[in-house]
């Protein structure tokens, strides 16, 4: 830059900046290079040629001026070669100002508080149910440039990703930051570790005193009985087959409750078909196929429960093929359960088929009534009540004649009609809340048949149910069908989730929870669901 008199603007490009003198004097010392916390080892590498380059600039033709790019570049070579200086605090300089000092924070306590200010605003955005379950549990991480980088596991991550970005972009804008970005990376794998306890486990109130033995179950429950008492010795394997409510699962958890009890030496592992599957897929996507193999073929007892849902997955089955020839030939016991015998099981492969009818295939049938008779004195029992009138409970073992699941349900039912009417439970009351479903013919049950009930039911049209809709009314009504679907068909949780708007099985199980706990406690779903338990099995009745 030529001068032009002793007062000069010089301008030099610096690092890529200009940087204007007003006065030699005024501002000699005033080091020409950023805050050394700030250069890169590339910056620092580049100043150095600059600032040597300025420091020789001699030539009397740039006057002035270069009287102040060589005392500027030698006090910028002077700064370069400092060691790098500890950030200084607020509180150390107060004239920094706090969007300085925040800038200078550490990333993961800058990330901490930057998402600490935009929680507020995210969560006036969201329902609180969607905000506990899906926002509550990230975690920041750093801050990157202007990306504000969270952690999350999975499915949490990928379903804020698809739904909820842009609303926690949107709150980041409205509060001023810097930051212009939300990004998500995947926190740190935990060291793995076996695990001493099976992914899904017994409950533990299922006994073989807790059983009712009926003509439909008596055999069913003799063999587990006999298998809990001498495994490896009576049958090998055990299938288990019959309509869901019946108690396949109660005697499955039974037998794993009893030799954990009784015999806690044994390796036992009770699980489904959906958490067998799970694990397989995350040991092939990890790569962690040997660990997996370990912890199925070295037990002593395994316990699956709804076998019937690896059919057609053909590496599943592949997989569990070589896992019942590994356990079975080292003479470990193997329970298994679905709701149809292995030839019934038409994907089903042909050579596992063929192993699970190796030993016993028992059938549980429909209970009597008898059956259901004991099973509502029992439950009444444990519920602390008192019934005067005796009837009562046989008409209602007559009106639900499905399977005890129902039949739970439907005590469940006339106790929260009777609470909520201040009525007794009696003959009348059973005769309202269930008139004469004994004589309704047996009709077939379909995802379609439910869906169309549910929407009559909650006043809206079968589309919105399969919609991304989440007002109150409809979140109810979906996860409502979607509890009944699964209760009464075979139907897997992605086939679920296929039917209402491609969801994940994440979501399709978190709606079956929901409802699952949600029943006994809140009157008004446990009514719901009766009646419309009611409704789906005898269509023409509308009450």
């Amino acid at each position: 830059m030529r001068a032009r008199k002793p007062w000069v603007l010089a301008r030099l490009r610096f690092f890529g900046w200009y940087v204007r003198f007003i006065g030699v004097g005024q501002y000699k010392d005033i080091p020409l290079v950023p805050p050394a916390p700030l250069l890169s080892r590339t910056r620092l590498t580049t100043s150095k040629k600059f600032s040597a380059r300025f420091a020789e600039a001699g030539d009397s033709s740039f006057g002035t001026g270069a009287m102040v790019g060589k005392q500027a570049g030698e006090l910028a070579l002077k700064a370069v070669d400092q060691p790098i200086p500890i950030m200084e605090s607020t509180a150390t300089n107060p004239n920094r100002t706090k969007s300085e000092s925040q800038k200078r924070l550490p990333g993961s306590a800058r990330a901490a508080q930057e998402w600490e200010a935009i929680q507020p605003a995210v969560k006036g955005r969201l329902f609180e149910t969607a905000w506990r379950m899906w926002i509550d549990p990230i975690r920041p991480a750093a801050v990157r440039g202007t990306t504000l980088y969270l952690e999350a596991a999975d499915p949490i991550r990928t379903w804020v990703e698809r739904r909820y970005l842009e609303v926690i972009e949107q709150a980041l804008a409205d509060s001023k930051s810097h930051l212009t970005s939300v990004s998500f990376e995947r926190p740190p794998e935990p060291e793995r570790v076996k695990a001493p306890t099976a992914p899904v486990g017994p409950n533990p109130t299922h006994d073989f005193d807790r059983f009712v033995i009926g003509p439909g179950n008596h055999l069913a429950h003799a063999s587990a009985l006999a298998v809990a008492e001498a495994p490896s010795e009576a049958y090998n394997p055990l299938f288990l087959h019959g309509p869901p409510g019946l108690g396949k699962t109660h005697l499955l958890g039974a037998i794993a409750n009893y030799l954990t009890l009784h015999v806690p030496e044994l390796n036992v592992l009770y699980t489904n078909a959906e958490s067998f599957t799970a694990e397989f897929v995350t040991a092939l996507r990890e790569q962690g196929t040997d660990e997996f193999k370990r912890r199925y073929r070295n037990l002593d007892v395994l316990l699956i429960d709804d076998i019937q849902f690896i059919a057609g997955k053909h590496h599943t089955e592949e997989e569990f093929f070589h896992t019942f020839n590994a356990l079975h030939d080292a003479g470990s016991q193997i329970v298994l359960s679905a709701d149809r015998s292995p030839d019934e099981i038409s994907t089903l492969a042909d050579r596992l088929s063929d192993r699970f009818e190796w030993g016993l295939t028992v059938p549980l049938e429909a209970p009597n009534l008898a059956t259901r008779l004991t099973v509502l004195r029992h439950l009444v029992t444990e519920a602390g009540l008192e019934i005067a009138d005796q009837d009562a409970l046989t008409l209602l073992a007559r009106r639900v004649q499905t399977n005890l699941r129902q039949l739970r349900g439907a005590l469940t039912r006339t106790i929260a009609e009777s609470s909520l009417t201040s009525s007794p439970i009696d003959t009348d009351l059973i005769s309202q809340v269930f008139p004469a479903t004994e004589a309704a013919p047996a009709t077939q049950i379909t995802p379609e048949s439910i869906r169309q009930t549910v929407a009559e039911h909650y006043r809206t049209e079968v589309e919105v149910l399969t919609s991304r809709r989440r007002d109150r009314n409809t979140a109810t009504a979906r996860h409502v069908a979607i509890f009944l679907t699964r209760e009464m068909t075979s139907l897997s949780l992605p086939q679920i989730g296929g039917l209402y708007g491609d969801r994940d099985h994440t979501t399709i199980l978190n709606s079956i929870e929901r409802i699952d706990q949600a029943i006994g406690d809140d009157a008004e779903i446990t009514a719901a669901v009766e009646i419309l338990r009611a409704r789906i099995h005898s269509p023409g009745d509308n009450s």
